[in-house]
């Protein structure tokens, strides 16, 4: 394992180290902040963006929990996989690298992309607890406009409102009309697999939140997945997109609380 410590910032007694580990022969940039010994929560983010899609929860909880936040390979500052990566590929390299971590049995947090990753996940290894924001499960068609709906919608979200130039270039930013032939590939293998059949295998308690007006991933998918998942829970988002946990993301942390519990 190797693991290179490039950045180190302390602030209000909390040190979040940006830090970079190899893994499958992937170059991964994460964060590593908040109380150390205690439950981890893991943050994935979605299609196309970053660490700071997810950030702004993590914050919310380091002052009681272990916060490890990573561009998934292909994303942000993690290089592209240099060959075709399944999700199946994504869930193992993310148990690679929580062993190299020391992280066992944590708390997974994931929006879209990466909560799909997430749930794959937790049909293989052991996980805590499961939260999936808008995750796509089974093969669907993107839509070709997504992209601008996406970053209209954006434009609404509090804290997202004054950072227009920051949301065309993390959100969105590598839909498949943009990406490299590499994630073209990619984004084929994740939007045709299909993992309905693998879902039953989840048994630890888990959490959806979702918006009733998404347009990515309908909200008619998020009433199937919880039938499909035992011990799970929906809450719905009433007219909210496919970013519903940030246009009301103080109402997402008080879900979140109070369904993680305090990190002991």
């Amino acid at each position: 394992m190797t693991v290179e410590v490039f950045n180190i910032i302390e602030k209000n007694g909390i040190i979040i180290k940006g830090e970079k580990m190899i893994v499958k022969n992937v170059d991964i940039n994460y964060l590593d902040y908040g109380k150390e010994d205690s439950e981890a929560i893991v943050l994935l983010h979605g299609w196309g963006q970053n660490i700071q899609m997810m950030q702004g929860i993590g914050n919310h909880f380091k002052e009681t929990n272990r916060i490890i936040i990573l561009d998934l390979p292909g994303f942000g500052n993690s290089p592209e996989p240099k060959t075709v990566w399944t999700i199946d590929d994504y869930a193992d390299a993310l148990k690679e690298m929580l062993d190299n971590l020391g992280v066992s049995n944590p708390v997974i947090i994931g929006h879209s992309f990466g909560g799909k990753i997430g749930l794959l996940y937790a049909t293989k290894y052991d996980v805590c607890k499961l939260v999936c924001l808008a995750s796509p499960y089974k093969k669907y068609v993107a839509n070709p406009s997504l992209k601008t709906k996406i970053l209209k919608t954006a434009k609404k979200i509090p804290g997202l409102n004054k950072l227009e130039g920051f949301a065309k270039k993390h959100i969105g930013s590598t839909d498949y009309k943009n990406a490299s032939d590499m994630m073209r590939k990619i984004m084929v293998e994740h939007v045709n697999y299909d993992i309905s059949d693998k879902l039953n295998k989840i048994k630890c308690p888990t959490l959806l939140i979702w918006g009733t007006l998404d347009k990515a991933v309908s909200i008619n998918d998020a009433y199937e997945l919880e039938k499909l998942i035992d011990n799970c829970g929906l809450v719905t988002y009433d007219g909210c997109s496919h970013y519903a946990y940030l246009e009301r993301f103080d109402q997402t942390i008080r879900v979140l609380k109070s369904f993680i519990g305090d990190g002991k």
